[in-house]
């Protein structure tokens, strides 16, 4: 890893910080005594979620906290506890250092570095850690800079250039990381005193600081309406459907998988996501609506299989003209007997087609299929990657990976009206809304890139995960010699060694 020069920022937003501190913070009893004690903090940061992602996916690596500090779950956002240290009541800054460290490590893109003895400084407006990789130790690396507000909580972050050194892609220079969040663990047994900061007279509650809402967690708690509205006890009889026969129509919602469509078009890939012929994409990097389904079924049997139009094309790593990465899904069929079954689809990568792989298992809610309104509706069914799916998506996913859920809705009679496309198909993407509905032949496509959306999907990527540049990290590029061939599915998917300018 090359040389990190760090660069130390003057104190310009120090004046105007003013923070909700424990009871002893401000009990400075004379001018020599400007710098009070402060201890039980905690430091909250995902460093960027785009970048999780990418080494919990396509780099198939890990992250491991150690020494105190954590990870949230599914992949989420790192605490940091122990902090201690000063503040000074003559600038209102506050520095504080944190006690525990994060592994990050991906055997596949060769890179291993550890993060440790992560600081905080309002008043530089900067996080910092000492970054250990190969053997060599870089003391207080700027990591980020710091939007600094006066409780603390939820301030954006921009990524440093030497951030980009240590996550290994030049992209992430000034790119947007997470929102960072420091508290008090320990609640405050009285107030603080105001210091003479314009603010301090609308100064929070002692517990604002030590209760701030979670970051990135508002969709974690919203309940899955649409799956609600799908009872397993609506009875196919009540509408007078034949119990089988032919499908006359259907969508499907499936996102693939949400952190694969962000390594694409906001990660290293820096590519872009293109539905076509009859698919459309939610706005905002969201899941994909295919439509257009004829097949067969036969609910006393409890038995579905359902094919559907429409292809997704999802290209990345631009050298020159070319692409590392070009993998098309297209031909997707769903089959389901008592609730279990296989998603297969038709898979293209860089001139080399396989048709009918099998990508996932599927496991619906309930093993009944019955219809409300001539339709059957399936919510949340979860999938999870086969071996030939691992081996589709060039070994960077292992068999087993838990996948986007499948939302299916089919008509079995011309007049029935099929429910419209939610866009959710994850529950950790809550990108919009689909397209889907009828399923109209006359639906266009569009594509997704790291600016935006263009043709009929509108809206486009949001400032947390955008990035810029073109840069893939230090680690992937060795990834050519990781290359895997798909022998079952005959499937590639190369990520070529970009060429030396």
């Amino acid at each position: 890893m090359a040389a990190i020069r760090r660069s130390r920022r003057p104190l310009a937003l120090a004046a105007a910080v003013a923070v909700a501190l424990g009871a002893g913070a401000l009990a400075v009893t004379s001018a020599s005594a400007a710098e009070a004690p402060l201890k039980d903090y905690e430091l909250t940061w995902g460093i960027k979620q785009s970048y999780r992602s990418y080494v919990g996916g396509m780099a198939a690596g890990s992250f491991t906290p150690a020494e105190g500090a954590t990870q949230a779950a599914d992949n989420g956002a790192f605490t940091f506890a122990g902090g201690t240290g000063t503040y000074d009541s003559d600038t209102h800054a506050v520095r504080l250092g944190f006690a525990g460290s994060l592994k990050i490590a991906s055997k596949l893109h060769g890179f291993d570095l550890t993060l440790s003895d992560v600081k905080f400084d309002s008043g530089a407006a900067e996080i910092t850690a000492d970054v250990t990789s190969g053997g060599t130790t870089q003391d207080d690396v700027p990591l980020a800079d710091v939007t600094v507000t006066r409780t603390m909580t939820g301030m954006e972050t921009k990524l440093t250039k030497e951030a980009a050194t240590v996550l290994g892609s030049a992209s992430y220079e000034g790119a947007a990381g997470d929102p960072l969040t420091v508290v008090q663990k320990t609640p405050p047994t009285q107030s603080p005193s105001p210091t003479g900061s314009a603010s301090s007279s609308t100064s929070p509650s002692p517990t604002t600081s030590t209760s701030p809402k979670p970051t990135g967690s508002a969709s974690s708690t919203a309940s899955p309406s649409a799956s609600q509205t799908t009872s397993p006890s609506a009875s196919a009889s009540e509408t007078g459907a034949a119990t089988k026969g032919d499908i006359a129509d259907g969508t499907l919602g499936w996102g693939v998988k949400q952190s694969f469509r962000t390594y694409v078009v906001d990660g290293p890939a820096q590519g872009k996501v293109t539905a076509s012929g009859g698919a459309t994409q939610a706005s905002g990097n969201g899941v994909f609506t295919f439509t257009e389904a004829d097949g067969s079924y036969d609910t006393d049997a409890d038995t579905l299989k359902a094919a559907f139009k429409g292809a997704v094309n999802f290209k990345g790593h631009e050298a020159n003209g070319s692409y590392g990465l070009d993998l098309t899904l297209s031909g997707l069929t769903v089959e389901l007997d008592g609730g279990t079954g296989e998603l297969t689809a038709d898979v293209e990568s860089l001139g080399k087609t396989s048709d009918d792989v099998v990508l996932a298992n599927l496991t619906a809610g309930t093993s009944d299929l019955k219809a409300e309104d001539d339709v059957i509706s399936l919510d949340d069914v979860t999938a999870e990657l086969t071996k030939a799916g691992a081996q589709a998506f060039g070994g960077f996913y292992t068999e087993g990976t838990v996948l986007d859920t499948v939302d299916l809705s089919v008509a079995l009679s011309d007049d029935a009206q099929l429910p419209d496309g939610d866009g959710d198909g994850d529950g950790g993407s809550g990108n919009g809304s689909g397209t889907g509905g009828s399923g109209d032949s006359g639906t266009t496509s569009g594509t997704t890139t790291g600016g935006g959306t263009t043709g009929s999907t509108t809206g486009g990527v949001t400032g947390a995960l955008a990035s810029t540049g073109s840069d893939v990290p230090a680690g992937a590029l060795g990834a050519a010699a990781a290359v895997t061939v798909a022998a079952g599915a005959g499937v590639v998917i190369a990520v070529r060694r970009r060429r030396q300018a």
